[in-house]
């Protein structure tokens, strides 16, 4: 049996709220928390942002399932990143998150619910 780790291979969890005329990016590691930026809703220049200042991650990007979201998702996995279109309702929230809904809260919990994912996985 050939295995291979992945322990060595440093991983990206982005989590975007998806929007007609922008995105919110949340970009966390298993080493830090995060950064959170607003962008033009165009894939390519995320595409940059991650090979700019992640390059050598293992991408995995998740944000939830809308009317405008799908041909980001194909582009995603076009540039070889894992890519999760979510069901907003599957999303856990905490108490305080349920009543105050912001762009920066969602794309930081499609980060976090990547991160679980994959830790789970392991």
């Amino acid at each position: 049996m050939d295995t291979k780790s992945t322990a060595l291979i440093p991983k990206l969890y982005v989590g975007i709220d998806i929007h007609k005329r922008s995105w919110k990016i949340h970009c966390s590691t298993d080493l830090f928390a995060g950064k959170s930026f607003t962008m033009p809703p165009v894939p390519e220049q995320l595409s940059q942002y991650v090979n700019k200042h992640f390059h050598g991650y293992e991408v995995s990007a998740a944000y939830e399932a809308g009317c405008c979201s799908y041909y980001a998702h194909r582009s995603f996995e076009s540039y070889g990143w894992k890519s999760l279109v979510v069901n907003p309702a599957d999303i856990h929230r905490k108490r305080k998150e349920r009543h105050t809904k912001t762009d920066k809260i969602d794309a930081s919990l499609s980060a976090g619910n990547l991160r679980m994912i994959a830790w789970k996985a392991l």
